[in-house]
């Protein structure tokens, strides 16, 4: 008997709220993508009515809508509209008196390290001036302001400016300690000594442990390796990092199997799991995406329950509404987004393919393989977009991490809890969730190695657009396939062979390659080919030893000669471990500047492991390997060894090559700045090239006369998407364009290959 379509009706609700809450917050170019959502919903639920019940759904629908874009819209213009914001147009000089409303955070930026606090502002003084307002801010201090306490009331004076995005209203720039008026209240005091104790309990295990198993209790992912984070991200794990909804339900489903072991009973059970969700929260800290993930948890908890697909979709659909009048902003963060569709696919296609999985598994591995793949099927879209690729070892990897989470969840909270009267009780404890969490770990990091655990795909509307019809077309057609043994296994066939086989891209790497700049991020990865049979010259190695790895994998780079290393900065040097694995290596030069020391300590590791030597780029002399010729023009030779430890000491340290490679001449000048290209146009005057790797990942630092004078036809600019430090600078590729040559970014043209065909140069892009 085919399964009855759930009660969409306040799902449906729900998204004409989240119109409303796009429209009333200014996000007026979501819009299109909301109401085509509500269309669709509109359809299914209407489908279940008739007449005056259709036209009553559709009168609600409005009525909600517009209540969450009034909503949306005080709020919105509370908070860009008021007198703090005024003042902060004016970059005045201001005391603040607020609450610490979220946990300090360490950044790190060009200039230094600041640590970004949340305050909810209840009074600013400036001059003669005095406001009673609640706004929040957000300030940026020192390092001294990662010891206070959430819940904490502070003073701070400093320099106001403007914010945007709509969610705060000024920004606070601030040299000076935080000024404690008033200590937390009791259960912040609380929350802190539990978090604390955690912490504590697992003190003793290695980094990724220590780090991971905080994370997973209550999203506190302090200390975690980025490397490690990059691997979750790949196998689809990312929201075991997180607070979601799949920590509440654990926490609480542990709650409540304890009361029934102490024979709790009846109604006093939704006392423990209202307590079990207050307790969680307060650990977890009351913040937005806490709250999402509480309200989130508990439509999972409904959802297991009798008839759960109707109590949960209608539950669903009520918590995002309220949500949204609760604060109208989660329209627009990506988080709640994926939540939302992870639970609805959860409620909405796990039942069915479940049951279809049946017919030929036992029900509880149907169940392991539905859920995840049901609610990775309905973010697919979503994590394209943000995220540029698809995983597809995402179900598989969550299915092999899901029986270790609960464990881990639960026994790292036992154990957090247990150390607050027992510190040594407690490590052992916190010890047995190490064990559980370091089965995860391996499975990221197994899983992030595959051949093919994500392929990139298009971030544009024409390119989700497919893949939210292919994603339609899985929804359509995965119950049938399911159903039957033979075209099950086939599935699964199909997708251990596309995780397991590298999937050749077409035309690539193209006929007559030259040099290809390698898309590994925020970073620098040059490949110079020699014309030798798999054999290359490699130029800084970017920040991750995989990217890079792949790279030269699908050139098929199996010698190199030299690798030069044009400075120490994390994002041309971290991934050297990715170039010298599995390959044989020549030789690497790097600068004479021995900074930063954490660079030179990697180089010298990974280079002593692989009993390859290090030297100094000897300059002006000129080294010929295959086709190409090298010569180091930068640094001089009786340069400082020793600096600092600013960022631009060692950008200008960096060792700028100048290279050929069959009659086609390359400017690659690492990180070097004004300072030293001024320098550089001087020693070589009347310098000109085919190619231009543009500095510094086309930062505003730039000397750009000197730039445009090499009169390059190509320029190629290796950037991260969406990084930190505005790379590449507007003005920069403005400036190079302006000149009439060929600017390429790897942010938006992946990896970029030179060609030389008949004479003629050219650019081939992997995209």
């Amino acid at each position: 008997m085919p399964r009855q379509l759930p009660d969409l009706r306040t799902a449906f609700l729900a998204l004409f709220g989240w119109a409303g809450a796009l429209a009333g917050t200014g996000h007026g170019a979501l819009l299109p993508v909301a109401c085509g959502c509500t269309l669709v919903l509109a359809a299914g639920a209407v489908a279940r009515l008739r007449g005056r019940g259709a036209a009553l759904a559709v009168l609600a629908g409005l009525l909600v809508y517009a209540a969450v874009a009034t909503a949306a819209g005080v709020r919105y213009q509370r908070v860009t509209h008021n007198p703090l914001t005024s003042l902060a147009e004016t970059r005045a000089e201001a005391t603040l008196t607020g609450t610490v409303v979220d946990d300090p955070h360490l950044i790190h930026g060009r200039f230094g390290d600041q640590v970004l606090v949340r305050l909810q502002v209840r009074g600013v003084q400036a001059g003669d001036r005095a406001l009673a307002l609640r706004e929040p801010v957000l300030v940026f201090g020192r390092r001294s302001w990662l010891s206070v306490p959430l819940g904490t009331t502070v003073r701070v004076s400093g320099h106001l400016g403007p914010a945007s995005g709509g969610d705060v209203a000024a920004l606070v720039s601030t040299s000076a300690s935080p000024d404690i008026r008033a200590g937390p209240d009791p259960w912040w005091s609380a929350s802190g000594r539990v978090r604390a104790a955690l912490r504590e309990s697992v003190e003793r295990l290695p980094p990724d442990r220590r780090a991971l198993v905080p994370a997973l209790v209550d999203g506190d992912d302090a200390g975690l390796d980025p490397a490690l984070a990059d691997d979750f991200r790949t196998t689809g794990l990312t929201h075991l990092l997180a607070v979601s909804g799949t920590n509440l339900t654990l926490v609480v489903g542990f709650a409540l199997v304890v009361a029934r072991w102490l024979h709790v009973r009846g109604r006093w059970l939704y006392v423990v799991g209202a307590a079990g969700i207050a307790g969680f929260v307060l650990i977890a800290r009351a913040e937005p995406s806490v709250l999402r993930a509480a309200a989130m948890g508990s439509v999972a908890l409904l959802g297991m329950g009798a008839n759960g697909a109707d109590r949960g979709t209608r539950a669903l659909g009520v918590a995002t509404i309220v949500l949204l009048l609760v604060d109208p902003s989660l329209a627009s963060a990506v988080g709640f987004g994926l939540s939302v569709l992870a639970t609805a696919g959860i409620l909405l296609l796990a039942p069915t393919w479940r049951d279809a999985l049946c017919r030929w598994l036992p029900r509880w591995v149907a169940e392991a393989i539905a859920v995840p793949a049901a609610a990775q099927l309905a973010c697919t879209p979503l994590v394209a977009a943000i995220a540029g690729q698809v995983s597809l070892v995402a179900v598989v990897a969550n299915l092999l991490a899901a029986p270790a989470v609960g464990p881990a969840t639960v026994l790292g909270l036992l154990g957090g809890l247990v150390t607050l009267g027992w510190p040594a009780a407690g490590r052992v404890v916190g010890a047995a969730a190490g064990w559980c969490v370091e089965w995860i770990v391996q499975v990221a990091e197994r899983g992030a190695s595959l051949p093919t655990a994500a392929v990139s795909w298009g971030s544009g509307p024409v390119a989700l657009l497919v893949l939210t019809l292919v994603c339609a077309g899985v929804v359509l057609l995965a119950p049938r396939l399911l159903a039957r043994r033979s075209t099950g296994l086939a599935c699964c066939g199909v997708m251990v062979v596309a995780v397991l086989v590298r999937v050749p891209t077409p035309g690539w790497p193209p006929t007559g390659w030259l040099m290809v700049a390698c898309d590994v991020g925020q970073g620098d990865g040059l490949v110079l080919n020699t014309g030798l049979a798999h054999t290359a010259v490699v130029v800084d190695a970017g920040p991750d030893p995989k990217p890079m790895d792949r790279c030269l994998d699908d050139l098929g780079v199996s010698r190199v000669p030299l690798v030069v290393l044009t400075h120490f900065h994390a994002d041309h040097v971290d991934g050297l471990p990715g170039v010298l694995d599995g390959r044989s290596v020549g030789v690497v030069w790097v600068t004479r500047l021995r900074d930063p020391p954490e660079g030179v300590s990697l180089v010298r590791a990974a280079t002593a492991s692989a009993g390859v030597a290090t030297e100094a780029a000897p300059y002006a002399e000129t080294r010929r390997i295959g086709d190409i010729t090298l010569e180091p023009v930068w640094p001089l030779p009786d340069s400082q060894t020793t600096g600092p430890g600013d960022g631009s000491t060692a950008n200008n340290a960096s060792v700028v090559l100048l290279a050929r490679i069959r009659g086609v001449s390359f400017f690659l000048g690492g990180d070097v700045e004004p300072e030293g290209q001024e320098q550089l146009a001087t020693a070589l005057p009347g310098l000109q090239v085919d190619v231009l790797k543009v500095p510094h990942h086309g930062s505003r630092y730039q000397d750009l006369p000197f730039l445009r004078s090499l009169h390059s036809r190509l320029a190629l600019i290796s950037v991260g998407a969406d990084n930190d430090y505005g790379h590449p600078a507007p003005e920069t590729v403005a400036g190079l364009a302006a000149t009439g040559e060929t600017v390429l970014r790897t942010d938006r043209d992946g990896s970029i290959a030179v060609v030389e065909r008949d004479g003629a140069l050219a650019a081939v892009t992997s995209r």
